[in-house]
């Protein structure tokens, strides 16, 4: 499974926002990593840095690689519609993403590894594939094992104050959701300005 393994607090760091959750080192030192971080203000960068940081944003919260975040736009161009909202569903139909917005995670890192050790499934079906796109119908709960239940109910009380989105219903009791429809841009509210990425890869 491909993923991100450097270091998250210098990320968090340089954009200046907890991408991987909360960061206690951003809330201690909210300034650019390095040895002169702390004596330089975030210095100003061109048009094109902008969006690039844009872009890594995006990125990094997904947790999705260039060549796979390069095929998620593509795919978003293919498709009929707006491309940024596009490639904003896509990212938000991620199986991952799907568990973390569902409380079956704490931060979106925790449910990739619960999906990837196959503690996850789709319609009765054990799915550790954290890119599977998930599609409205679609029924995401814990496999029926004692492990895997009680991992993902022990995630369910950490978010339990974090509501579950207008366009899935999850039963806490039953350990499971249904994803109702695809969500729009305004119910995602990325972290990043999705028009300054789409800019950049249209360039």
């Amino acid at each position: 499974m491909a993923r991100y393994r450097g270091p998250r607090e210098k990320i968090a760091r340089r954009f200046g926002v907890a991408l991987f959750g909360p960061s206690k080192a951003l809330e201690l030192r909210n300034f650019p990593p390095g040895q002169h971080g702390a004596r330089n203000t975030r210095r100003k960068m061109s048009e094109y840095g902008v969006a690039m940081a844009e872009k890594q944003k995006l990125r990094f919260q997904y947790g999705v690689l260039e060549k796979q975040f390069r095929l998620y736009f593509a795919e978003a161009q293919r498709r009929q519609g707006v491309t940024g909202d596009n490639l904003l569903q896509l990212l938000e139909m991620r199986l991952d993403n799907v568990a973390y917005r569902m409380g079956f995670g704490n931060t979106r890192f925790a449910s990739r590894q619960v999906v990837a050790h196959r503690h996850i499934t789709v319609n009765g079906q054990v799915v550790n594939i954290a890119s599977y796109q998930c599609k409205p119908g679609d029924v995401v709960a814990a496999k029926n094992s004692p492990r895997s239940q009680q991992l993902v109910g022990r995630f369910l009380e950490q978010t339990l104050g974090t509501p579950a989105p207008d366009w899935m219903t999850v039963d806490r009791d039953k350990l499971s959701g249904e994803i109702n429809r695809i969500p729009v841009t305004e119910e995602i509210n990325p972290i990043a300005n999705i028009q300054l990425v789409i800019e950049l890869y249209s360039r």
